[in-house]
């Protein structure tokens, strides 16, 4: 291995990190908040890459009416919820059509910009507002009734919507893969080793992400009232704080942050239905060197995960995914010996 390999391998890992601290970070995000281990975050990036290809075909993605169909389950739900509680038709009325109202604008923009086939940015765009759109609903359908069950019932709930939304996947995009064409087509010559303009797009975009959510939990009114959450669940919601809020908005940006990793990768791999349970699969070993707490540990984690990936495929290709998922092992370990324990009740 002379440095020119190195210095290949070193970029592809680096570029593969930055994806990987965006769902590590998603991963941090959803946890620490909802004491969610949110498995399904792979099937936003999955969603998100599939969703733009099938745009560029001018035609109408179907998780644009399974958005609908969930759009319409939430509301409906809400309705009977405010119903129960109030007794006040007008109320109850309005609080569906404000669960609705979002999704159904951005099912509609969808089926009519489709067949008018705008340009990448712009279909990159409508991905995105898809894709995050099934956060809130996420939530409302699979979790929100049960904010307040053991960490292992919503660990089973998250197996549940994974195999869900792999299904769906299955279902709406079928058994082929797609890929994207890329955002910038630029190639840079670093002495042995040529950047492409996406893996710029890639760790550009990662980098600009983490530090916009780092301003947002440390410099803004909202910011901190999530990460209240996250600290003393009771205490927030007697100072005002809407757990049921805080995880609605959670959940939208954990699936922002796949739909934008699922369009970062999408030119540079083939992506199938279920290709994001791997992907997000990496991010959570990353999380977990984090400690499911830090984000900034995450994000290291996340490089060294991307580092680890490149070198194993090269020295062992058929062994790559079980040597990154081995170093969970000792990880875990670690961790169980220097932490305390405490049951939970």
């Amino acid at each position: 291995m002379d440095l020119s390999i190195v210095g290949i391998l070193m970029l592809d890992g680096i570029t593969n990190g930055a994806i990987y601290a965006l769902l590590g970070l998603a991963t941090v995000l959803v946890f620490t908040v909802t004491r969610v281990i949110f498995i399904p975050q792979g099937e936003f990036v999955a969603y998100g890459a599939l969703t733009l290809a099938i745009f560029q075909t001018g035609k109408v993605p179907g998780t644009v009416w399974l958005l609908l169909l969930m759009a319409v389950l939430a509301a409906a739900m809400d309705v009977r919820l405010t119903w129960q509680h109030t007794r006040n038709a007008p109320k109850a009325l309005k609080a569906g059509v404000f669960t609705l109202l979002v999704p159904a604008l951005v099912a509609a923009i969808s089926v009519w910009a489709a067949p008018r086939q705008f340009s990448l940015l712009v279909q990159a765009l409508l991905t995105v507002c898809v894709v995050t759109s099934f956060g809130p609903l996420v939530y409302r359908l699979a979790y929100q009734s049960l904010a307040d069950a053991s960490s292992l019932t919503l660990l089973i709930v998250s197996v549940g919507v994974h195999f869900a939304m792999t299904g769906l996947g299955l279902l709406f995009f079928g058994a082929e893969g797609f890929r994207n064409p890329s955002f910038w087509d630029a190639r840079f010559n670093l002495g042995p080793v040529a950047v492409t303009g996406q893996a710029v797009i890639i760790i550009g975009v990662s980098l600009a992400l983490i530090g916009l959510l780092w301003q947002f939990f440390e410099h803004t009114l909202y910011g901190k009232a999530l990460r209240a959450t996250a600290v003393n669940r009771l205490g927030a919601r007697l100072m005002g704080i809407s757990s049921h809020a805080a995880g609605q908005s959670t959940f939208a940006m954990a699936a922002l942050i796949g739909a934008l990793s699922g369009l970062l990768i999408g030119p540079t791999t083939t992506v199938f239905y279920d290709s994001g349970f791997l992907i997000g699969l990496k991010g959570f070993v990353a999380a977990v060197i984090g400690g499911l707490a830090s984000y900034p540990a995450a994000a290291v984690g996340a490089l060294f995960v991307g580092l680890v990936e490149a070198f194993g495929s090269f020295w062992a290709s058929a062994f790559k995914e079980v040597i990154v998922f081995t170093m969970i092992l000792p990880i875990l370990v670690w961790r169980s010996m220097a932490g305390g324990h405490s049951e939970e009740h």
